[in-house]
């Protein structure tokens, strides 16, 4: 318990799956979350599950007006923000013959854009007091060559532009540290509409052990990893990525 005591944390997309995860677990080491989400009803509903240390706003993370009404409602109310995870994602399974145009803007403006928009809006806060720390949810996407070429072309973004904040921080003196996580098959309502699972149980996952080869993994196995990187624990650490991925992106074609 409280490896991010006293901290002020915003975690977008956090009505469901792994923002919802992240948000809890941050909750339970001792900070004060504030989810947003553009799904009102269960951001609230989010919110009000996880206890009276997090707090819902809703929140288009493609608006830039979003973007500045958000920080500034957390400012008024908390004074400071101490970490930032950039969680909101949306998937089309579409690949590079059929992706409409509109399917590829609207992949990007959530999450490259809206990525983006977050750190430029945040930073000035972040940087407030003693610092913060940035965390972007990117995706084995970004290594590996996947069909859905909308989401693979944000994931990229958000790998690259994390690296150019976590630079940027470093070269302007500024206490703000910039990492990126990149989770494989995790067992969220996005994985069971890519695998057309919607409407069925949730597939059995071992809550301890090590999974096997063709595992999903658990939103708790990403959360844990937010949690290290929003803590005062990984101070030394700023312009990484993360595989969550159960070895994915290193195992060998065969």
């Amino acid at each position: 318990m409280g490896r991010v005591a006293g901290k002020i944390a915003l975690v977008t997309g956090g009505a469901s799956g792994l923002g919802f995860a992240d948000a809890k677990v941050l909750v339970e080491e001792g900070a004060k979350v504030i989810l947003t989400d553009i799904d009102v009803e269960k951001g609230k509903a989010a919110a009000l599950e996880i206890g009276p240390s997090a707090s819902f706003i809703k929140h288009d993370v493609g608006s830039e007006q979003d973007w500045i009404d958000v920080v500034n409602k957390i400012d008024e109310l908390h004074g400071n923000l101490d970490i930032l995870i950039n969680n909101a994602g949306i998937v089309f399974m579409s690949n590079p013959v059929n992706c409409t145009l509109n399917e590829f803007r609207i992949s990007n403006r959530i999450m490259s854009e809206g990525v983006f928009l977050g750190m430029k809006y945040s930073l000035p806060l972040l940087q407030k007091y003693s610092g913060g720390s940035i965390v972007n949810m990117s995706s084995t996407a970004s290594h590996l060559g996947y069909p859905m070429i909308a989401y693979s072309a944000a994931k990229g973004a958000v790998r690259s532009m994390t690296k150019s904040m976590a630079i940027y921080c470093k070269t302007e003196s500024l206490l703000v540290r910039c990492n990126s996580v990149h989770a494989g098959g995790i067992e969220t309502p996005m994985v069971q509409f890519a695998q057309g699972r919607v409407g069925e149980a949730p597939v059995d996952i071992p809550a301890q052990g090590v999974l096997p080869a063709e595992s999903l993994g658990t939103p708790n196995d990403v959360a844990r990893m937010i949690l290290y990187l929003a803590s005062d624990e990984s101070r030394f650490v700023t312009g990484a990525e993360f595989l969550i991925d159960n070895g994915l992106v290193v195992s060998p074609a065969y």
